[in-house]
């Protein structure tokens, strides 16, 4: 049972231009931009999604990233390539495949779904 006073809002990158990421992941989710601050931009997704702008980028591989999905991966990736994405690689395991993936900042994602 979930606990009523605990809801994630909002996930939050840090990134060099909020504006182009959040294009970007408007463009994917197919959400509009709810708020642009310049230095900090919304999404109106489910859960929001934000980008803020930072000097320094993480180094190395993200410690937490989005797992999407979708009725047809294969052309989910196709989809998300043609906005900027980049595919690395695909991985299965019993009763699922996915395919990780960047945004065009290098924030590393993941495309799921049900194995045939």
């Amino acid at each position: 049972m979930s606990d009523p006073n605990f809801t994630i809002r909002q996930i939050t990158f840090d990134c060099h231009d909020p504006s182009k990421l959040a294009k970007f992941w408007s463009a994917a989710t197919g959400c509009e931009i709810a708020a642009d601050y310049g230095d900090f931009v919304m999404v109106d997704s489910t859960p929001a999604l934000g980008f803020q702008r930072v000097e320094e980028p993480t180094p190395g591989k993200n410690r937490m990233h989005v797992d999407v999905g979708g009725a047809e991966r294969e052309t989910l990736v196709e989809r998300l390539k043609g906005l900027g994405a980049a595919e690395l690689d695909t991985h299965e395991a019993p009763g699922l495949v996915w395919t990780i993936m960047q945004d065009p900042e290098g924030n590393e994602f993941c495309v799921g779904s049900p194995k045939a």
